[in-house]
């Protein structure tokens, strides 16, 4: 059964030869903002934590790979999340954000697999994945930026574009306020155990905070 405050979701997701996403839902008992996070001692450099198949460099070019079909350019600023991450925790910038955002960055840096987490009640579905527009971009941070994400494979909304495995939209980006969300790993094909493996992971984290999750089916 769906969790609290849930209808069925479903993605629809488009024809692509390499993408293996996974995708689920979480309730939280209360605002993340309220909530204490038990995540921030992973998000360092060092063994993987139990259950997670720590990322590789094959992933790694896997998942470069898998941006480059549309005709995407993963470099630079526009590198894949997961090695955003790995950067961050090496200069040990990456700090601890709230409870739904940390459990992401941590099954991301630690598998290598790109995650996106977004605000259900600043998305609006009907929800799928699919390349973006050619010439489309959108605003990542609080400060403005905006990154052109055109060819990306991204996860849409109604409005458009709202998450990918480079850098998320800011206007469905959880706050302090937020009790729901909607989680996708960015899997790649020959890679499903460590995959699957990371997405148990992070299901169970979740729930051991406190927090229900549900799966979400791919249509296609």
């Amino acid at each position: 059964m769906p969790g609290p405050g849930y209808p069925r979701r479903v993605i629809t997701l488009e024809p692509h030869p390499l993408l293996v996403p996974r995708a689920f839902t979480t309730a939280f008992a209360e605002p993340v903002g309220n909530a204490p996070s038990p995540f921030a001692p992973l998000l360092a450099l060092g063994p993987a934590p139990e259950g997670i198949v720590p990322s590789t460099d094959a992933l790694r070019a896997a998942v470069r790979d898998l941006l480059r079909h549309g005709g995407f350019k993963p470099t630079g600023r526009s590198k894949p999340a997961s090695e955003f991450l790995i950067k961050a925790a090496e200069g040990g910038f990456l700090g601890a954000i709230n409870l739904a955002v940390d459990a992401c960055n941590v099954v991301s840096l630690h598998s290598g697999f790109p995650v996106s987490v977004v605000d259900l009640d600043r998305a609006q579905p009907p929800f799928r994945i699919g390349l973006a527009d050619a010439e489309a971009t959108y605003v990542f941070n609080a400060t403005g930026q905006v990154i052109d994400i055109g060819s990306l494979l991204c996860l849409h909304d109604a409005e458009g574009p709202c998450a990918n495995a480079v850098k998320d939209a800011q206007r469905t980006k959880t706050t302090g306020d937020t009790t729901r969300t909607l989680s996708v790993l960015w899997g790649v094909r020959g890679f499903e155990p460590a995959l699957d493996a990371a997405c148990a992971w992070y299901k169970r984290a979740l729930t051991g905070a406190g927090a229900v999750v549900e799966d979400v089916p791919f249509a296609r």
